[in-house]
């Protein structure tokens, strides 16, 4: 593939003041050259670049670069000019200008290209070259052969971490007889496009890593793809290093390492800085580490050596995690609705919302019975945050669907679990269809990335074929077997659950405390809370089941978090300080009903937190039960006491399901020992004994 040709080279002739006037230059060079119809167009994205962050690079030379889908295949111009530029490189002016522009849906074997050619300009001999030689035919004949380097030249990832590795044991053994193992750093590097600072601040790190005889690896998460770092690897390094001008992938990896946080282009400009930078943090108690308020042990081990139940429990998190979002603003939103319209305002909203506006108010008889006498306008204003609420929370499952997708096929996963889990939602097969709509999708689309295919059709699989295929072979398995089994299951425990209203309800509270405790956010959790939600959704004024069971489900949901962060306060001793660190995260989300802040507990000890919840839990769940709590909001937790009657009884119930949790975990924790403890933990609860 031909990215630069002759005309698309200008030696001393570009005269220009300002990176703008350059940038616009060259844009309509590139269109005189034939290779765009649209030089504004090309000159807008690549200045819109710019603006968002410089382009200047230590050594006298800029790469303004772009997606646009004013170009139709990867291009390069390249221009010397006669009188050098400030692009803001820091170290002075640019006379050597590159302009890369990639159509928007370029495929990773052309983005890859590009990134080789943003790292040979990391070569002072390579730079030098372009300064010296006036032949226009020779510097983009140089240029091709940068980008394109034949298969033996082109190190792959593992390979450059290697080689990275090696050089910087080298440099150690050199610097002593007897030297002492190479310090380890990991660093990640990210831009808002992707193409070139991004794989150039990894190569100036690898390169000053080199020079200081640091064992460094780098995850490069660019557009071209990236090779995520080994587990072992992020195990042993000291501190990690995040240059990135966007937020970085997978995070919660990092859980708990010095932290060294900059942007991309002082990973290009500064290496040896932020490398030093990241060794003193390492030794210094007080130093930023990455947040661990997502972390969880099975996020810390990486696929490649994780087993089939990690790795299930890995994608369904990662499913849970950006369903979370859709559940906390969807269910305050509804709750703001029951607030302001009332409890039955679920029945108008739609409607209200719609037809009405603050100058046209709704009616009288538009609206329900007011709910704490806000009248007209809080009907409206009800019916607005209620339509919006209800619109997000009806995105949970096709996003739990979607992101289990990703968590197995990474993004050409996402359309498809998206797709398998709103034919869950439209076959009533609810969060059960979801997972198993998602984890369809994830194996179609992962199986279709691990084939090899022709150069020319590699482009289309991650965008076309394989989101078309993996939703083809998931919907229709939904469609056609799995979804009306799941959907008759579903019906079956929510009908089970309803004919334990009444005199059972006491025994009803208990099933769902340990229902909304069993797996924390997973099938069983959602099962009841679904439940609970329908039952809000056809509440009426003449029924106060409904909300009871509602204002039940909430109170126990919130009890895994809240009893497992007590614990952490009453005996510290007994959890790892990643635990003791996600204990006071775990307050905030268990006050706001996200039971999904007991999981980083329960991942790394299931056998003993999980039975301490279902025992809080379904303590929750009588005693909700038996004081007749109620309910009007599906969620938001003590953010919502306003819709909750009454609302002391509800929190009593919490605080004891709390209490009982922690309580019976710090029992487990203390009189009971794992067969062996694992390795990095404290050993305070599995060695010796705590009691005093």
């Amino acid at each position: 593939m031909t990215i630069i040709t002759e005309d698309l080279v200008s030696l001393d002739t570009l005269k220009a003041e300002t990176p703008r006037e350059v940038i616009r230059a060259i844009a309509e060079q590139i269109a005189a050259a034939g290779r765009t119809d649209d030089a504004q167009a090309l000159f807008d994205g690549a200045w819109a670049r710019e603006e968002s962050s410089a382009t200047g690079m230590p050594g006298g030379f800029a790469i303004p670069h772009c997606r646009t889908s004013a170009v139709e295949q990867p291009t390069v111009a390249f221009a010397r000019l006669a009188t050098p530029v400030d692009f803001d490189s820091g170290d002075g002016d640019a006379d050597l200008v590159f302009f890369i522009a990639v159509p928007d849906g370029a495929d990773t074997d052309h983005l890859s290209i590009l990134s080789t050619l943003a790292t040979s300009l990391m070569r002072d001999e390579f730079v030098q070259r372009l300064r010296s030689t006036q032949d226009a035919g020779e510097v983009a004949a140089m240029i091709q052969e940068a980008a394109d380097p034949s298969p033996a030249e082109e190190p792959n990832e593992a390979e450059q971490a290697d080689a990275s590795a090696s050089g910087a044991a080298a440099s150690a053994d050199a610097a002593s007889d007897a030297p002492a193992p190479a310090r380890t750093v990991v660093a990640v590097t990210a831009c808002p496009t992707g193409i070139a600072h991004t794989y150039m601040a990894a190569d100036a790190l690898k390169q000053a890593a080199q020079r200081l005889g640091v064992d460094l690896h780098v995850e490069t998460q660019g557009s071209a793809g990236s090779s995520a770092l080994d587990p072992q690897v992020i195990s042993r390094a000291e501190a990690v290093i995040f240059a990135a001008d966007v937020d970085v992938r997978q995070k919660d990896r990092f859980a708990g390492k010095p932290v060294v946080t900059s942007r991309v282009k002082r990973g290009i400009d500064e290496p040896e800085q932020m490398l030093q930078e990241a060794l003193a943090a390492a030794e210094d108690p007080q130093a930023q580490t990455v947040s661990t308020e997502s972390a969880s042990a099975e996020a810390e081990e990486g696929s490649s050596s994780e087993s089939f139940g990690r790795a299930v429990q890995r994608v369904l998190m990662t499913g849970v995690s950006y369903m979370i979002p859709f559940v906390a603003a969807g269910g305050l939103l509804m709750a703001l609705g029951f607030l302001l319209g009332g409890y039955t305002i679920d029945g108008v909203a739609e409607e209200v919302a719609l037809n009405s506006s603050l100058w046209n108010l709704p009616t009288a008889d538009q609206l329900p019975d007011p709910f704490l006498g806000w009248g007209a306008l809080g009907g409206y204003l009800g019916s607005v945050f209620f339509l919006i609420g209800s619109t997000a929370m009806s995105f949970l499952v096709p996003a739990l669907a979607g992101y289990i997708a990703y968590g197995m096929a990474d993004r050409p996963g996402i359309a498809p679990g998206f797709t398998a889990g709103a034919i869950a939602v439209t076959m009533d097969a609810g969060f059960i269809g979801g997972i198993a709509g998602g984890v369809l999708a994830g194996l179609v689309a992962a199986g279709f990335r691990r084939l090899s295919v022709p150069r020319w059709l590699a482009g289309l699989m991650p965008v076309v074929i394989i989101p078309l295929c993996a939703s083809i072979a998931a919907g229709g398995l939904m469609l056609l077997v799995l979804g009306a089994p799941i959907a008759s299951l579903t019906a079956s425990l929510e009908t089970w659950l309803a004919s334990m209203t009444g005199s059972a309800a006491i025994l009803l509270g208990i099933v769902l405390g340990l229902m909304m405790c069993v797996d924390l956010g997973g099938p069983v959790n959602k099962v009841a809370y679904s439940f609970a939600v329908a039952g809000v959704g056809a509440a009426s004024t003449s029924s106060e089941a409904p909300l009871m069971i509602m204002a039940t489900v909430m109170a126990a949901g919130m009890v895994p978090p809240l009893g497992l962060a007590l614990a952490t306060f009453l005996r510290g001793r007994l959890f790892t300080a990643a635990e003791r660190e996600n204990g006071k995260t775990a307050v905030l989300l268990g006050a706001a009903f996200i039971s999904e802040g007991a999981i980083p507990f329960a991942a790394a000890d299931p056998l003993r937190v999980l039975p301490a919840a279902m025992a809080g839990g379904a303590t929750t769940g009588a005693l909700s039960m038996a004081f007749g709590t109620t309910s009007m909001a599906p969620h938001g937790g003590v953010f919502v006491l306003f819709a909750i009657d009454p609302w002391a009884m509800f929190l009593v119930a919490v605080l004891a399901g709390a209490v009982v949790t922690a309580l019976s975990v710090i029992a487990l924790k203390q009189w009971t020992r794992p067969a062996a403890a694992q390795p990095g933990t404290e050993t305070a609860a599995t060695t010796q004994p705590v009691a005093s």
